[in-house]
C-alpha cells in the first residue's frame, strides 16, 4: 500500500470508529486493525492519537467553514458590501445544521464524527476549537457593518448563541423529538436553520435590555443589633 493510501485508510478507518464508539473507547490498536496496517504507520503518520482526532476535525471544519465563508462572502456581495443580520447568521449556522440533520446527511460516517466531536469535547479538539476564531472574526465583521452602532459585546453574545442552538440541537435532537413527542420536525433542515436564525436575529434587534434594578435593601435600624437583623 502507497504512503498516501496508508495515510488515507487510517483516516478513514479512524473516523468510521470514532464515529461509531467515541473517541475514548477506540484505541490506536483498533485503527490499525480496521485499516489494515501496523503502528508504525499511525506513529509516522500522525504521531500520536490526538494528532489523528486533530487531523480528522481539522479536515472537516475547513470544508464546514469554507461553505460559511462562502455564503456569507454572496450575501455581501447581494447587498452591496452589507449584508442583512439574517443573511449573516443564516450563513454562520445554515452549513454546519445542513451538515449533521436531515435523513440524507446525519447517518454519513462525517456526520456522525461531528455530532461524537460536538458531543465528547476531548482536548485535542478543543484546542483546535479555542485556537482557530478567525473564520468567526470575518462574521463578526459583517455584523458590525450591518448593525453599526451596536456594541460589540452584543455581537459577540449574538454570534455565540447562535453557535450554541445550533449545536445544541445536532446534540440533543433526539430529546428534543421525545419531549416534544414528534411535533418538532428533525428532519425539516430548512425550517430548523430558519428558526436558529429567527431567534438569533430578534435577540439582537430587539433593542436595549431594561436596565437591571438594584435589589431592595432592607433598612436597619439605628441603635443595637439584634440577631433578628443579621
Amino acid at each position: 500500500m502507497s504512503s498516501d493510501r496508508t495515510r488515507s485508510a487510517i483516516l478513514a478507518a479512524a473516523e468510521r470508529l470514532y464515529a461509531d464508539r467515541g473517541f475514548g473507547d477506540v484505541t490506536l490498536r483498533d485503527i490499525v486493525a480496521e485499516a489494515n496496517v501496523n503502528l508504525a504507520a499511525v506513529n509516522y503518520h500522525f504521531g500520536s492519537k490526538d494528532e489523528l482526532i486533530a487531523e480528522l476535525f481539522v479536515t472537516r471544519s475547513l470544508a464546514t467553514n469554507r461553505e460559511r465563508l462562502n455564503e456569507l462572502k454572496l450575501a455581501e456581495e447581494q447587498g452591496g458590501g452589507r449584508a442583512p443580520i439574517d443573511a449573516i447568521l443564516h450563513a454562520l449556522v445554515s452549513p454546519t445544521l445542513r451538515g449533521c440533520l436531515g435523513p440524507d446527511r446525519e447517518g454519513s460516517t462525517a456526520a456522525r464524527f461531528m455530532i461524537r466531536a460536538s458531543i465528547e469535547s476531548v482536548p485535542p479538539i478543543r484546542r483546535i476549537k479555542n485556537r482557530e476564531v478567525d473564520h468567526l472574526r470575518k462574521f463578526i465583521a459583517a455584523m458590525r457593518r450591518s448593525l453599526p452602532g451596536r456594541d460589540d459585546a452584543e455581537l459577540y453574545w449574538g454570534l455565540h448563541f447562535a453557535l450554541a442552538m445550533s449545536h445544541h440541537t445536532i446534540r440533543e435532537k433526539e430529546r428534543l423529538t421525545k419531549l416534544s413527542e414528534g411535533q418538532c420536525d428533525l428532519n425539516d433542515v430548512d425550517a430548523i436553520v430558519d428558526r436558529v436564525v429567527s431567534v438569533s436575529v430578534m435577540a439582537l434587534t430587539a433593542g436595549e435590555a431594561p436596565a437591571k434594578k438594584a435589589p431592595a435593601r432592607s433598612a436597619i435600624p439605628q441603635g443595637r443589633l439584634t440577631r433578628q437583623d443579621l
